[in-house]
């Protein structure tokens, strides 16, 4: 009975590998179909409801394609991404409504100093691995957001900022869905092209390298520290290019939008849909996305759902949805699995 279950579990994982081999062997054609699907989707569907929740799906898929840059790529773990989010959102908000700076002069200001705020985080923990990192990142994103809510001053605490200004072009205000939709595709595809060159620099071989096997790296002259702090850096930067672009949407923002259960939505979509590739965080976004729209009558119980899906992820397809069989993930199930009684011990 045993070998049956296995033998279809093997069985569902090479059928998926396979469509995902042949995914990447015609990648160009799917990037070109995949693009033009996503330009045509709003024109198709003129509903405002579904025109808002697209325009939401991508704001989350660019927080999970900037949160899979610094746990996919470099294997750190960071669970308090929504901290950046927040100065991102902030940074826009604050000096737009004071004094009326233009939101795309703004992009490039709220994407530094979350990059900044990501830097200095990462000072104090480039020692740091696994659950103790886990744990200071989930600290620096609650301070924050405690930050948001005692600097009254500045941010109005509880009560948020309204009436944040819509991106304008010459005087002529961006502020109709589609309009909003085609900025938010535009900004993922840059992150998301940027992305792809820098995993197949120098810099992304350096991360990747530190993911595989830190000490390794060190030995072979790879700057440890130097890699870390600039992947957090980058991964920091895009997460507040999208809190600024969320702030100029929503027109208005608060602390609770960027609390612990935000974290854990990003880094839920990062795991489901494969870390370490550019395309798992996408379908892992809409994923999550899709289940918000239908879970919303039980929000209460949203978080255990997404800590099941989790769990089974990792138990079944340690690779997320769209990861490749020989990732590392799946790669350290495998030897698990297939360890001896007498191999556990000596692990023990």
């Amino acid at each position: 009975m045993k070998k049956t279950k296995e033998a279809t579990l093997a069985n569902g994982q090479s059928r998926t590998d396979k469509i995902i081999g042949f995914i990447t062997a015609h990648k160009i054609w799917f990037i070109i179909l995949a693009i033009a699907a996503a330009i045509l989707l709003p024109v198709i569907v003129t509903s405002s409801y579904y025109r808002a929740i697209f325009i939401k799906t991508l704001i989350y898929a660019l927080l999970a394609s900037s949160l899979n840059a610094i746990n996919g790529y470099s294997g750190q773990f960071n669970i308090g991404h929504a901290g950046f989010y927040c100065i991102g959102a902030y940074t826009y908000a604050i000096i737009a409504t004071r004094w009326g700076v233009n939101f795309f002069v703004m992009l490039p200001v709220a994407g530094i100093a979350a990059g900044l705020a990501g830097y200095i985080i990462s000072l104090p923990t480039l020692r740091l691995k696994g659950m103790y990192l886990a744990m200071v990142t989930m600290g620096a994103g609650e301070v924050i957001r405690l930050i948001a809510i005692s600097w009254r001053s500045v941010t109005k605490g509880n009560n948020g900022i309204s009436a944040i200004p819509a991106p304008s072009i010459f005087g002529y205000k961006l502020s109709s869905l589609l309009n909003y939709y085609y900025i938010i595709l535009v900004l993922l595809i840059i992150m998301l092209f940027l992305t792809y060159r820098v995993i197949n620099s120098r810099i992304g071989r350096a991360w990747m390298s530190i993911r595989e096997d830190q000490n390794a790296s060190a030995f072979l002259g790879v700057e440890i520290k130097r890699y870390k702090s600039n992947n957090f850096v980058y991964g920091a930067f895009w997460a507040g290019i999208a809190g600024c672009f969320a702030a100029a949407f929503f027109q208005y923002i608060q602390p609770e939008l960027f609390n612990f259960t935000r974290s854990t939505e990003i880094l839920s979509m990062v795991i489901l849909g494969g870390q370490g590739t550019l395309v798992g965080p996408l379908l892992g976004a809409f994923t999550v996305s899709f289940l918000t729209e239908v879970l919303r009558f039980s929000d209460q119980f949203r978080l255990i759902i997404y800590a099941i899906l989790i769990i089974l992820m990792m138990w079944f397809r340690p690779q997320g949805l769209v990861g490749a069989k020989h990732s590392v993930l799946a790669k350290r199930l495998e030897i698990k699995k297939h360890k001896t009684p007498a191999e556990k011990k000596v692990t023990r």
